[in-house]
């Protein structure tokens, strides 16, 4: 989760948010490099004294600042769609998720095993405990396996919403009537936040998820216990 003061992205506790940061890192190196060279120029201009008086036209230098940022944006744009079709791959999922957004809660269902549904709410400050987060933490968290593709189904019930994790570089949007998916793999043990990030209604960016990875011994002892429960 984000820290005080944390200016850049979260810990990666995924592959796909490890190759976003990597993008981010890449794209960001580009653009600096851009800004120096730019800076650099502009700089320069308002030093230099010479003049050409006979100066109409430049075809050299114009096709230089026409190829050149062609081709610099080559560079950005194969590693984005590389990107683009890895974040919507589907791999055989282990454990399938689906998340329903209401106005003001998340309820889930787990539908690879009977009757494990749950709904979601946000602790009142009131009534949080001494080492919880105030407005991340719920009533009721997300456990998952780590090591394991997930797959997780979004929709809504009232509203447009949206499921995030930033930790696992997941954003999906809940539509009522329609069936959103994507898919994550935690590579450790952990608690991870995350909030809805649409604005559609009055406190709404109280919307708290927490996804609690176990390793996968310690979800298939969780998921007897409610299945045995219900």
């Amino acid at each position: 989760m984000s820290t005080w003061a944390n200016l850049g992205l979260q810990d990666s506790a995924s592959p796909l948010m490890e190759q976003l940061i990597f993008f981010h890192d890449h794209a960001l190196l580009i653009l600096v490099m851009i800004t120096v060279l730019v800076g650099y120029l502009m700089f320069m201009l308002f030093f230099n004294n010479y003049i050409n008086r006979f100066l109409l036209h430049g075809q050299l230098i114009e096709m230089i600042w026409t190829i050149l940022p062609a081709i610099i944006l080559l560079f950005i744009a194969f590693p984005s769609l590389r990107l683009l079709y890895l974040l919507d791959e589907i791999n055989e999922p282990s454990v399938t998720l689906k998340s329903i957004g209401h106005q003001w809660y998340w309820s889930y269902e787990y539908s690879d095993f009977n009757n494990v549904e749950f709904d979601s709410y946000m602790i009142p400050t009131n009534e949080i405990s001494t080492d919880g987060f105030r407005l991340l933490d719920v009533d009721n968290r997300i456990v998952l396996p780590m090591n394991s593709q997930i797959r997780i189904l979004v929709t809504a019930a009232d509203v447009i919403h949206s499921w995030t994790i930033p930790a696992l570089g997941v954003k999906v949007d809940g539509t009522p009537g329609r069936l959103n998916q994507t898919n994550f793999f935690i590579n450790r043990p952990g608690l991870f936040y995350g909030q809805c990030s649409e604005i559609c209604g009055a406190n709404h960016s109280f919307m708290p998820i927490v996804i609690e990875s176990v390793p996968v011994n310690y979800f298939i002892k969780w998921i007897s216990n409610n299945v045995n429960s219900s």
